[in-house]
């Protein structure tokens, strides 16, 4: 099974370049074996591989991107399904949202129907030589936590550039891998960080690569003090929730309401996130998207999760602020968490019906 992310690309890319006002697309085949073949190799030859299937030729290393992070990307899931099929759950919503990113940014925008096409058609193209994932049957007993998906990394970055400036003539590239669960096996606790994610009239609703240096330090600081996950809270007043690291966060609250903090120009809409509501509304469970002070949640609370594309539902059994640390239902995955993991899941893996029309087949 794989765990968490690698850098183990698939062969089959897509580039596209925004040139003389149009978007030129190409899917490249990277160097690679069989699968089999790759398997059997040795650990050295093996990185050897993956470091060429890493390096794509005409694009250039000094850019606006890797100066000064001025690029997005996005992060969406391809399923296996027990048809032996492949979908890919709510690529529409990466596609606007990724468009998004990119006009936030000032680039020209990735229209949303190539962005459809190419997430579709390198999953595809991989899947036929054999690079993909196949349905589990053992899966099903965990409510999927320990099911493999294909990543899909669809990203833009800038042509070459050496002054502080915006994107004309960006890249959007597609790559794939394999992936497991993103938060491994142990303490499942939170602690709020000092550090600040993102301000107001920031990009901090924007997929930016840039956002992500505080979220990568606070989540390693976090881990380094024994917990799992690093929680943010806004920086005008230091009080409300905003997200973990690299996830939106849920509270459900002794009046049996789930809350999560309301949308802003400092949070991420994460489409998981959107999904979840959905789900517990039509589960019965009252939402609501608002203000909570790390006060309520920690008083509250009877359960606290995060939810994203790579965290899925991961239930944080404790939150600590300040040198106080509070506990969620002794410590273990609570009803609502577990609930609502299995049927997203459900859905995502194919043994649940999909009424949404979530999920797309490649």
């Amino acid at each position: 099974m794989a765990k968490g992310f690698s850098l183990n690309m698939y062969p089959w890319i897509y580039v596209a370049k925004f040139s003389d006002n149009k978007w030129s697309e190409n899917y490249i085949e990277q160097p690679h074996k069989t699968p089999a073949e790759e398997a059997s190799l040795s650990e050295e030859a093996l990185a050897d591989l993956l470091l060429k299937r890493n390096t794509i030729p005409g694009i250039p290393v000094i850019t606006y991107t890797s100066q000064y992070g001025n690029g997005c990307f996005e992060g969406l899931k391809a399923f296996p399904q027990p048809d032996g099929s492949l979908k890919i759950f709510r690529p529409d919503e990466n596609a606007k949202r990724f468009k998004n990113s990119m006009e936030g940014l000032y680039m020209p925008g990735f229209p949303t129907d190539k962005f459809m096409e190419s997430v579709k058609a390198v999953v595809k193209k991989n899947a036929d030589i054999g690079f993909t994932v196949k349905y589990d049957k053992a899966w099903e007993k965990d409510n999927f936590l320990s099911g493999t998906s294909v990543y899909l990394r669809p990203f833009a970055l800038t042509e070459p550039g050496i002054g502080v400036n915006i994107s004309t003539s960006p890249w959007v590239i597609t790559i794939t891998t394999p992936v497991g669960a993103y938060f491994g096996a142990g303490t499942s606790g939170a602690v709020t960080t000092e550090r600040i994610r993102a301000t107001p009239k920031g990009t901090g609703n924007l997929k930016a690569n840039s956002n992500y240096v505080i979220s990568a330090i606070a989540k390693h600081e976090a881990i380094q003090a024994g917990f799992m996950e690093a929680v943010f809270l806004d920086v005008e007043e230091r009080k409300y929730l905003e997200e973990g690291s690299s996830a939106n966060i849920f509270c459900y609250l002794k009046s049996g309401t789930l809350v999560t903090p309301d949308l802003g120009d400092t949070i991420l809409p994460g489409i998981t996130r959107k999904s979840v509501l959905k789900l517990a509304s039509d589960m019965g469970i009252k939402t609501e998207e608002r203000k909570i002070s790390i006060d309520e949640a920690m008083s509250d609370s009877l359960e606290m999760f995060v939810t994203g594309t790579a965290a899925g539902i991961t239930f944080l059994d404790s939150l600590q602020h300040k040198g106080k640390k509070v506990v969620f239902n002794n410590g273990k995955m609570g009803n609502v968490a577990t609930k609502l993991l299995a049927k997203l899941k459900g859905i995502q893996y194919g043994m649940e019906e999909d009424k949404y029309d979530w999920m797309v087949k490649v």
